[in-house]
């Protein structure tokens, strides 16, 4: 009977095993980095860049009469370092790019309005603007909530991602451009293309909106209190459901814009999924959209 020999390792495998690339897994060194969110950087600790603890109950007020934005907004994450909760902006005189990166929880309150570019890319805030707003307010938020007293101009909610963009009065064109999230409530009147290549998320339209509404919209939903100049394309009335109801009026009520028809004046706009080839989607992305 022939006996078996174990044939000479190769070069290849020789160099292998002389790396260690045969040995138990866990006996090697780890090349993950586990961060602990109690120690500082140097010993692999982990926290968010500006980012504090703040009380709500330390207040505190920024002059802006004669700072520019980058000073204001510098200030501002200063104050919150400081442990302030509550800041009160006065005087911003309708300054481009204030208020912008906020990436904590803080009660700011803006007496006065704001130019292009207010408040964009904050995570956890609550912003009330007692004045209006510019172009493009909320680009880009992740979450918390903006509250605009009076109108607000084109490109409002670009990019949203998350949190209530809310604004009392009227908005201008392409409102909600490429939403991926959170929610947009407008107690007025939209302009053309709002809702324009909408992937997610709720936009709330109280009063009319002008052409092209929700046009290339991929998913996402449209509820319009008045009516519309036009539908664009690809966007399509749908059935209102008793969710929808429960979710409109929780949500008109909580920032005082309930149009006078009440939820009952409401329509649904959808997409109608015939832009776009859904037959080749991911099956996980099936699931998200369809």
């Amino acid at each position: 009977m022939a006996t078996l020999t174990k044939a000479a390792p190769t070069e290849q495998e020789r160099k292998s095993h002389e790396m260690g690339m045969h040995k138990e897994q866990l006996t090697g060194r780890t090349q993950q980095v586990f961060f602990d969110i109690d120690l500082n950087e140097a010993h692999h600790g982990f926290s968010l860049p500006d980012t504090f603890d703040v009380d709500f109950n330390k207040r505190g007020e920024i002059d802006a009469s004669n700072m520019e934005a980058k000073q204001v907004n510098a200030r501002i994450r200063e104050m919150m370092r400081e442990g302030y909760g509550t800041i009160v902006l006065k005087n911003p005189a309708a300054k481009h790019s204030m208020a912008v990166g906020i990436l904590n929880r803080l009660n700011l309150i803006i007496e006065g309005s704001l130019g292009y570019f207010g408040c964009g890319l904050i995570d956890g805030p609550n912003i009330r603007i007692n004045g209006r707003v510019g172009w493009s307010c909320g680009e880009n938020m992740m979450s918390g909530t903006i509250l605009i007293e009076k109108n607000a101009g084109s490109q409002f909610g670009a990019a949203l991602r998350g949190g209530d963009l809310v604004c009392k009065g009227d908005v201008g064109s392409r409102t909600g451009i490429d939403m991926k999230g959170g929610n947009i409530i407008v107690g007025g009147d939209t302009g053309s293309f709002s809702g324009f290549m909408m992937h997610r998320g709720r936009m709330v339209i109280c009063g009319n909106a002008g052409k092209n509404l929700g046009d290339s919209m991929y998913d996402g939903t449209i509820f319009l209190g008045g009516e519309p100049r036009s539908l664009g394309v690809d966007a399509v009335w749908s059935e209102m459901t008793d969710l929808d109801r429960e979710w409109l009026e929780k949500k008109l009520k909580k920032y005082d814009v309930m149009p006078k028809g009440g939820i009952d004046s409401f329509r649904k706009i959808v997409a109608g999924k015939q832009l776009w080839n859904y037959d080749n989607l991911e099956p996980t992305e099936k699931k998200l959209v369809l």
